[in-house]
């Protein structure tokens, strides 16, 4: 899989859209009924669009990457901006459930984490790549260990906000000399 190259999209035209998979069936008595398709964690994609205002010469490099995207019919791993977050909290397991709190973490259910432990009261918890399990309000979520124990400490978390992409379309145009401005839509795909 391909990773889209290190450019950083101006905030200019940026924008997120959801599109959940839905089915809906309305009666003739009014009622409607709303069924989600697919996994739980795969039922809303996201479309973006992003502008990169670049020189001709970079442009020219991400149009290459998109081209050769459309040619072989990949996704690419994108992180929008400000999609990626580190934030520090307090940690307590006991048995293989270790719930964080972290103010206002904005994780999801089956989001995935990175979990540094930085302090313990007992033992060495391992650091590693948890799911989301649950998310009992704003401040705590849980995630399951690898093994049994009791301990509690500071953790940060990290979310790195990098998901696969498909571009649908994108335009280039060029306002003067050596300048170049493009506006790209990606599509989220969940792909293994």
């Amino acid at each position: 899989m391909a990773t889209f190259p290190s450019f950083t999209p101006t905030y200019v035209g940026f924008s997120k859209k959801s599109q959940p998979v839905k089915r809906l069936v309305r009666f003739a008595d009014g009622y409607e009924h709303r069924v989600l398709f697919g996994l739980a964690s795969h039922q809303n994609p996201k479309v973006i669009t992003v502008q990169f205002n670049e020189s001709e010469t970079d442009a020219d490099v991400i149009e290459a990457f998109l081209d050769s995207r459309a040619n072989d019919q990949a996704s690419f791993t994108f992180t929008p901006t400000g999609e990626g977050t580190s934030k520090t909290g307090t940690y307590s397991q006991s048995g293989t459930t270790v719930t964080i709190t972290v103010t206002k973490h904005g994780i999801a259910i089956g989001e995935t984490v990175t979990l540094d432990y930085t302090s313990t009261a007992s033992g060495s918890p391992t650091d590693g790549t948890f799911i989301v399990a649950s998310s009992a309000d704003q401040n705590t979520f849980t995630v399951t260990a690898a093994s049994s124990a009791t301990d509690s400490g500071n953790v940060s978390v990290t979310v790195s906000g990098a998901k696969k992409y498909v571009c649908e379309n994108w335009t280039k145009t060029i306002p003067y000399n050596n300048r170049a401005i493009l506006s790209c839509t990606f599509r989220e795909v969940f792909e293994p």
